[in-house]
């Protein structure tokens, strides 16, 4: 009998071929031709799984996401039963920073996809479609975090949240170029919660974003099969989980 192939797995390995090109070459220097050399499979195969390339990049950022998110979905459960708002905000901050070597071809190729999403719409409105989300539920952490007494109200604003989303690009951004190391942006991003909640800094926060995270994007080899997303899973019902489902659309 013919072997059955799992088309959606299939689309998924050419894309993570394309994200181990895009993080030492970008986006555009990928051609269909090179993505299919890189999957191991002929062009006309790869013509199968996409009609296109822009439909292939589509996929990819798509797929990248639900990555991301699984990933910081991943540190959340990591953290104490009944994590405190700081907490969450700190294990999804620190996700979305490039702490090792996976986490950091993630970045790369998130890079890649900005810099085409500036003049490429059905990109850009990918890019920006969990924006809105991710700010909205940071600014619900914040105001839970202002209910329970440790954070001045007035800083429990969208606003606010948008500081936090902006500081780790920034972030993202100078380890990328070395400005930083990985402990560095870490340790700021420390600071920086330290001074929103009026601490001292001393008290660390709890625990699971010490480490360095893993991206799980699947690039290079023996990516994390385990942090793939299928469709239709049951939704997280821990504390602040509904961020890490935006978080990996951002």
């Amino acid at each position: 009998m013919p072997k059955k192939v799992d088309h959606e797995a299939r689309r998924q390995e050419i894309s993570e071929a394309l994200w181990r090109l895009a993080s030492t070459r970008g986006l555009d220097g990928a051609s269909l031709r090179d993505v299919a050399a890189e999957a191991g499979i002929s062009l006309g195969r790869l013509q199968h799984y996409f009609r296109s390339k822009d439909e292939m990049l589509l996929f990819a950022l798509q797929h990248i996401n639900r990555l991301a998110g699984e990933r910081i979905r991943a540190r959340i459960e990591a953290l104490p039963e009944e994590p405190t708002p700081r907490e969450v905000l700190r294990a999804c901050l620190s996700g979305l920073l490039p702490l090792d070597e996976k986490s950091r071809v993630g970045v790369l190729v998130g890079a890649a996809y900005f810099a085409r999403a500036v003049y490429d719409e059905p990109l850009r409105a990918e890019a920006k479609n969990g924006i809105p989300q991710l700010r909205a539920l940071f600014a619900d952490q914040l105001r839970r975090a202002a209910e329970r007494g440790e954070l001045p109200p007035e800083r429990a604003t969208e606003d606010e949240a948008m500081l936090l989303i902006s500081l780790v690009d920034g972030l993202s951004t100078y380890v990328l170029l070395d400005v930083h190391d990985p402990r560095t942006a870490l340790r700021l991003l420390d600071l920086h919660l330290a001074q929103l909640f009026g601490t001292d800094g001393a008290e660390a926060a709890d625990g699971a974003g010490d480490a360095p995270a893993s991206y799980g994007d699947g690039s290079g080899a023996g990516a994390d099969a385990a942090l793939t997303s299928e469709e239709g899973a049951a939704p997280p019902s821990r504390p602040g989980e509904e961020s890490a489902k935006a978080a990996g659309r951002a």
